[in-house]
């Protein structure tokens, strides 16, 4: 059935991006369900073997998509980032990274028996821990504000350095181990080098002017970028074999350190493009694993090697990293225990798996199984431990998922404290200190700055929060601020206020194509929505039985009075919105925004008890 190259790419595809979907919608690390799925089809049932499959295309279509992850990588080493960062952070991008190459080397020339040669290589590449496992994990661990941090930056910081320490290794061990080394031969080696930079630098600097310049029209930036990037990989690689990745580094950083906005504009694009190629990556090579080679996992060279690696190598290199830093023991224990290698790590290396078994390095038939089994081994480990882990450490925040809000009012600040009386984490963000009066008056955690600016992931710790309401008194700003957020948080968890105009220029058309969710009902405006706070209104909590159900609390709800969120047994909230009406069951909790009559209603039939209560006292 499967047996065509067009079924092959249809079926990664499939399997590719349906383990991405299986993993977000229950909470698994993505290579564990993509490493199955590989060898589900691949070594277990035999369905296809891409290496063999795709013939001579198979090497190349894994160059270009490491050459591409790569870039998308480094276009993250900006340097502004990296002076910001704490001296703890510093010395493990540096120091730690550095003790756990030589480390990662030793372990696997003397415990999996690779030649030096090998084993330096591959060394050099293991110091990853790669972004594309580690970010997702953290969102789902929910750290605090400083190991969050560290894990996050050692992840992007580090990724592109390992591969580009392993390209380093791989030629200058390549050069020392050829009989006849030369002068000549090592100078040409530098040149080479030498020129993959300089050849980065140039389509770097090419691309920035041609999109400074207005040369390159919107539409074909994106194609571009990646044209340039596969020719800057082509270019320097005819020169000298495996420069192409280090020039495709120096492309991604000379970008990164020029600012341009377009740049920004094209991230989803480009998380886009490694999601895919990450995906279908990692089903090929996992899938045209042999069942040989599978089986050597099993072996107890390979077996010791993850087991050092793991509770001897990282930890050991992050403690002495970390001396006479700001880190506590529990923070060291976490960050030492935390380093989930990913995609990058297993595609480079298997890419020099076959280049390094093509030239005859001894060891270099088994770096495919050692590096599939700590990948897989450390995915599993972590991914499934981080949440334990923190929590009993007391680095985990506790509690329900938080709730941004964008912009500063009268009413925000009351939602904010009913939330927060909920135990919910909630934040106040504005531009305006004046804006933001009400809330530091309240008590209520605020944050002043834009929340668009790419500052803004640098000084607030987002982790916390999984929901967003942009709630200013601009509809175009919220819609902005919900669509630029759209790929960190989802549309279902994203919501605005309600148009100041419904009927003009047909925002009902734009709704469904920018902005995030509709709050509350057509006309809960800004304007209305402070106007009642100003008037009154206040938040009460009401909880469904059986008896009184959803059907009974809307037939008596005061008329003016406005569903805010309705909150699960469990925890789980979510508020109503004007686009998919919420069905709250027995045993929710509904908070809404009743006019002052209730209050006074309330206040009435309190006296009322008080005065019965106090005529039934006996006489003494």
């Amino acid at each position: 059935m499967f047996d065509s190259i067009l079924s092959h790419l249809m079926l990664i595809g499939v399997l590719g991006i349906g383990s991405q979907w299986f993993a977000w919608r229950f909470r698994m690390p993505a290579i564990v369900v993509m490493s199955v799925a590989g060898l589900l089809i691949g070594p277990i049932f035999g369905i296809m073997t891409p290496s063999e499959d795709f013939g001579a295309l198979f090497n190349p279509i894994i160059s270009v998509a490491v050459a591409i992850i790569l870039f998308e990588g480094s276009l993250n080493l900006d340097y502004r980032e990296i002076k910001g960062l704490g001296k703890s952070v510093y010395r493990i991008i540096t120091l730690g990274a550095f003790l756990a190459w030589i480390l990662g080397s030793l372990t696997a020339f003397f415990v999996a028996g690779l030649s030096a040669a090998v084993s330096f290589i591959i060394g050099g590449l293991f110091i990853v821990t790669g972004p594309t496992v580690i970010l997702p994990l953290l969102r789902q661990a929910k750290l605090k504000a400083r190991p969050a941090a560290i894990l996050k930056w050692e992840g992007v910081v580090v990724d592109p350095l390992g591969a580009l320490l392993a390209v380093f290794a791989f030629e200058i061990i390549q050069f020392l181990t050829i009989d006849t080394v030369t002068a000549e031969a090592m100078l040409l080696f530098f040149l080479a080098s030498l020129f993959a930079i300089a050849v980065g630098w140039a389509c770097g600097r090419g691309i920035g002017w041609m999109f400074e310049t207005g040369f390159v029209p919107e539409f074909l930036k994106s194609p571009i970028v990646f044209t340039v990037v596969i020719a800057c990989f082509a270019a320097a690689d005819e020169v000298m074999h495996e420069t192409g990745l280090l020039a495709v580094t120096a492309m991604g950083m000379t970008l990164a350190n020029m600012h341009i906005a377009s740049l920004s504009d094209m991230r989803h694009f480009k998380e886009n493009i490694s999601v895919l190629l990450i995906s279908g990556i990692f089903i090929m090579i996992t899938a045209s694993l042999d069942r040989a080679t599978l089986l050597q996992v099993f072996d107890p060279r390979i077996m010791a090697y993850v087991i050092l690696m793991l509770l001897i190598v990282r930890p050991l290199s992050i403690w002495l990293s970390t001396i006479n830093t700001e880190l506590s023991f529990k923070e060291k224990a976490l960050v030492g225990w935390i380093a989930p290698r990913g995609i990058v790590a297993l595609t480079v290396a298997g890419y020099f798996a076959n280049v390094l078994e093509e030239a005859g390095y001894p060891g270099a038939s088994i770096v495919t199984p050692l590096t599939f089994a700590l990948v897989f081994s450390t995915v599993c480990a972590h991914g499934f431990t981080i949440g334990p882990l923190a929590r009993k450490l007391g680095l985990s925040l506790e509690g329900k998922p938080g709730v941004i809000i964008v912009g500063g009012s009268s009413f925000t600040t009351s939602l904010a404290r009913t939330l927060k009386e909920m135990n919910i984490p909630v934040l106040i963000t504005d531009t305006s200190f004046e804006q933001l009066f009400n809330a530091r008056k309240a008590g209520i955690p605020y944050y002043r700055g834009e929340i668009l600016s790419e500052q803004t992931e640098y000084y607030l710790d987002m982790t916390p929060y999984e929901k967003l309401i942009a709630a200013t008194d601009r509809d175009s700003y919220n819609s902005l601020v919900c669509t630029t957020f759209v790929p960190e948080i989802g549309r279902n968890d994203l919501f605005q206020l309600s148009w100041h105009d419904p009927d003009r220029e047909h925002p009902d058309d734009l709704v469904v194509r920018i902005g995030g969710r509709i709050l509350f009902e057509k006309g809960a405006t800004y304007a209305e929505l402070n106007r009642r706070i100003d008037e009154g209104y206040h938040f009460v909590q009401t909880k469904l039985t059986k008896q009184y159900n959803y059907k009974k609390y809307l037939e008596e709800m005061e008329e003016d009075a406005l569903p805010i969120v309705s909150f699960k047994p469990t925890g789980k909230f979510d508020f109503f919105t004007s686009e998919a009406p919420l069905k709250p069951e027995a045993g929710d909790t509904i908070i809404s925004l009743a006019p002052p009559v209730r209050m006074e209603n309330k206040i009435k039939s309190s006296l009322e008890n008080r005065k019965d209560e106090d005529e039934n006292l006996p006489v003494q």
